[in-house]
Parts: C-alpha cells; sequence; structure tokens
C-alpha cells in the first residue's frame, strides 16, 4: 500500500508498505507503479519524508537525486517499524561545511550544556503529556529544573520510570522490538526521526554526529538527540489510539501518527505546524554549533486540550 500520511500538508508522509512496487520520477511527480500500471503519484515538491517498510521495492536512480535536490529523507524500516537506514542528500545548505566542521569540534562543555537543555525539554513536555491525562504531574517540573550539564545524575532516566509506569500502565516495558503499543511507538517515532532528519540536512548538519547519543553504528545520531522534546507527543498520540482500540500498526494509525508533522505548536513568532517548529530548533542548534551561544529555540506544549485530542482528530 502507497499511503499519504498527511493529505493536507505539504510535507507529506509517503509510506509504502506494499510489496513489488515501483518507484519513479515523471516530470516533477514521484510515482508509484505495480507492473507496467501506476498506483499513484505524489508532487515531489510536496514530499517531506518517505519511509518503506515493504521488502522488494524498486527505485529509479533519478528518484534519489531529485528527493536529495530537496532534502527529502529516505528511511528504510525493518519489520517491527524502527528504521535501520537512511539516505541523506550531501549538500543541504550554503554553509554546510563551516557547520559540519563546527559541529564535529563541538566543545564537550557546550555540548552537555546543550544536552542538558534537551533533557530538561523532555521532562517538561513529559510532565505536560501526563498532566494532560489527569494524572499528578508535579514531579517533572521539579525534576526538569534541577537537570544539570549534561545531566550526570540521569534524570532522564529517573523521569522515564516514573513517567511510562503512569503513561501505559504498571506492566509496561518499552521494548524496541515489541509489538502493539511498542510497534505504534516505533512508527510514530520514525516519523519524528524522518521529520528531524530533514531539518538536520537543510540546516547542514550532519546526522551522525550526535550532541549525546554517539554510537558508532547509530546513523540518527543528531536526528535522535533533537528528537527527545518531542517523543512524548507521540507518546500521547499512541495512548489515545490504544483507548480507541488500536492494537496494530494498520494504515489508519499510520495516518493518524504521521499528523504529528502537522501539530500546531507555540513559538515566540506565533502557531507553527511541527515541521517547521523542528527546522527552528535545528537552526538555533546549529548556531550554537557556530558561536558558542545557546539560544534554543525548543518546542512549547500544546494546551491539554490539543493533547488529549491527539490521535482523535476525524478526516
Amino acid at each position: 500500500m502507497v499511503k499519504l500520511c498527511n493529505p493536507q500538508s505539504m510535507d507529506r508522509i509517503v509510506d509504502i508498505s506494499t510489496e513489488g512496487l515501483h518507484l519513479a520520477v515523471h516530470r516533477g511527480f514521484l510515482t508509484v507503479s505495480e507492473g507496467h500500471e501506476e498506483k499513484g503519484r505524489i508532487a515531489l515538491d510536496d514530499v517531506g519524508a518517505v519511509i518503506a517498510h515493504a521488502h522488494g521495492l524498486t527505485w529509479s536512480n533519478n528518484l534519489f537525486v531529485k528527493l536529495a535536490e530537496r532534502s527529502v529523507p529516505v528511511i528504510i524500516c525493518a519489520p517491527n517499524h524502527a528504521p535501520v537506514t537512511c539516505l541523506w542528500p550531501l549538500a543541504g545548505h550554503h554553509l554546510q561545511g563551516a557547520r559540519m566542521r563546527a559541529q564535529a569540534d563541538v566543545a564537550k562543555p557546550l555540548a552537555k550544556r546543550l544536552w542538558q537543555r534537551i533533557v530538561a525539554s523532555k521532562i517538561a513536555m513529559q510532565g505536560a503529556v501526563l498532566g494532560s491525562t489527569g494524572a499528578e504531574a508535579g514531579a517533572f517540573a521539579l525534576l526538569a529544573r534541577k537537570v544539570r550539564s549534561g545531566d550526570p545524575d540521569n534524570l532522564e532516566a529517573q523521569a522515564a520510570r516514573r513517567y511510562w509506569q503512569a503513561m501505559m500502565g504498571p506492566d509496561f516495558r518499552r521494548d524496541a522490538d515489541g509489538d502493539g503499543i511498542n510497534a505504534l511507538l516505533n512508527y510514530g517515532y520514525t516519523v519524528l526521526r524522518a521529520v528531524l532528519s530533514r531539518a538536520i540536512c537543510a540546516a547542514g548538519l550532519h546526522p551522525t554526529l550526535g550532541v549525546h547519543h554517539s554510537n558508532r553504528g547509530n546513523a540518527f545520531a543528531l536526528a535522535d538527540d533533537l528528537m527527545e522534546p518531542y517523543r512524548p507527543l507521540v507518546d500521547r498520540m499512541v495512548r489515545n489510539l490504544v483507548e480507541a482500540g488500536a492494537v496494530t500498526v494498520d494504515p489508519d494509525t499510520k495516518r493518524q501518527l504521521a499528523r504529528i508533522s502537522t501539530l500546531d505548536l507555540e513559538t515566540p513568532d506565533g502557531t507553527s505546524p511541527l515541521s517547521v517548529q523542528t527546522g527552528r530548533f535545528v537552526h538555533s542548534v546549529a548556531s550554537a554549533f557556530e558561536t558558542g551561544r545557546i539560544a534554543l529555540d525548543l518546542p512549547r506544549a500544546p494546551s491539554q486540550l490539543a493533547l488529549a485530542m491527539l490521535g482523535r482528530e476525524s478526516e
């Protein structure tokens, strides 16, 4: 199946989950064919990311070139819907060389302070999300204020232990290889990685050089770092979907989870979709790498009502 997961948005998530399809480009469109029959098309300028779950796909080289020219990442997923690799454009910004050098040479104290702000933002967002469920979340604001440079007290993990039990129930265990709720979380996080990946490419940064994550086999290290404050938004959406009866990753739950990219977030300049706000956040990180001054454009929690409605929107 070919799914345009947020058809009302310019930055559409194109999800490919049917075997034996061929993806190509024709006159400015991404085309999807089976045999000699075209199954669908979408303007290349409207594509925000391509997520491929199916095996046996074939692609034209020219399609990869055209997607790369638009800084569109192609995410390849395993059967559990977790990403295993990503195709990145080599050129995404006119200052790419200088920014990548600054990123690679970032001083450890600066990296630790960046991680402090990211972790504090994540914990604060967890508290806001929990509060929208009616759970007691006052401790999360306190934990967020206590995070120190580099998070040496591992308050991120302390918050996570409290958070998951309150969010998904006392028997829930986060397992990236699990099914059910875990598979839904995997897919939602894959959408976030795709959104952050595009923003990282557009800002001229290197995706594998993280602020905190440094696994040599992780091609998403920077995306994994920068997506942390946004993860609780996916968690809230998954909880809502499960409460509505969802148990598996299917076309409907994919469509709902992909809407995370269009969620309106408050910024100092007004309201912007998450896909736009992440771009501002990544550019503020790039500026910190270059100047050594931290002024991060971190996400602000949506209203309690907006959080409660995540994943419940009608078509």
